[in-house]
């Protein structure tokens, strides 16, 4: 019988985050299961708590391809550390709220111990997010960078004095050209978190598509866009007059971009793959996180 490996994410820094990792990896070896941990991960954790010593790591006792499923323990941030650990896996990840009101993250810690018991059962759905894959070329159109992002892919000003100046270009076709502190470029998923910030509309998950939000654009014509998920977005840094610019996908992967760089951001052929034991309506979750007003609402059990 094959070993069952699941990946368990957790941060070190967070006395009640070790506690429910170290009771996560018991109730998974209890199950029959093998826990596993990053590298780094296990060597955070084992400097607090010594018992995750016998746990074995991720790519030196176990291959990314042989990982079942990633629980998380955390919130978005953590939650999206665990897809860059297992991108190209497969895996679908799992996570666990610990405390703050995220809208990746499927429950909280006190049904953790049911969580785990449904992954053991494989009672659970897998839902798959849009993902963008990003490219970076230079001025001489050869590709420097390649990445991905699950949130957003953002151009940004490198320094505070000088603003970057870029052409928007959608399809092939050029758009408009302006100065601007930066660009947001947001898939559903992220769309509450950067993509909101700047003014750019929130997308229901079940929506696939891709939005453009231009930051403190000097322009007439400079508002959000919402794109085909099959466009593809580029922005070129324009060459001899644009300051240095910064690219960053999912607030974790940078790149440098001089002036005459191009980055390219479209669909990626892989989606990223969140389990799911309760679905939940996306409305509910910005309630939550919102804290919208809904009082006074009688359309319970109404039909629309």
């Amino acid at each position: 019988m094959n070993e069952r490996n699941i990946l368990v994410v957790a941060h070190a820094g967070r006395e009640d985050t070790v506690a429910a990792a170290l009771r996560v990896v018991d109730a998974l070896r209890d199950a029959g299961a093998r826990p596993v941990l990053a590298v780094d991960d296990r060597a955070d954790l084992v400097a607090v708590e010594p018992r995750f010593a016998d746990v074995v790591a991720l790519g030196l006792d176990v291959e990314l391809a042989d990982l079942e499923l990633a629980i998380v323990l955390g919130g978005d941030g953590t939650i999206l550390r665990a897809a860059e650990l297992v991108r190209g896996s497969g895996a679908p990840v799992l996570g666990i709220n610990m405390g703050h009101v995220g809208f990746l993250a499927e429950i909280d810690r006190d049904d953790m111990d049911a969580a785990v018991r449904r992954v053991i059962d494989r009672d659970y759905e897998v839902e798959e997010r849009l993902a963008l894959s990003v490219r970076v070329k230079d001025s001489a159109g050869e590709v420097v960078y390649e990445t991905w992002a699950l949130n957003e892919a953002t151009v940004e000003k490198a320094s505070r004095e000088r603003m970057i100046e870029i052409v928007l270009e959608i399809d092939g076709r050029p758009l408009s050209s302006f100065g601007c502190d930066g660009m947001v470029v947001s898939t559903p998923t992220g769309s509450t978190a950067y993509n909101f910030s700047a003014g750019g509309p929130v997308i229901w998950p079940s929506v696939e598509a891709i939005a453009v939000v231009p930051l403190s654009a000097h322009a007439l014509f400079a508002k959000p866009l919402v794109v085909s998920p099959d466009a593809a977005v580029a922005i070129e840094m324009l060459e001899g007059i644009s300051g240095y610019g910064i690219l960053w996908c999912d607030g974790r992967r940078s790149h440098d971009l001089p002036p005459g760089a191009r980055v390219v951001v479209r669909r990626s052929s892989r989606p990223v793959r969140l389990a799911r034991l309760h679905p939940t309506a996306f409305t509910n979750r910005l309630v939550r996180k919102f804290q919208l007003p809904v009082a006074g609402w009688r359309g319970q059990g109404a039909q629309a």
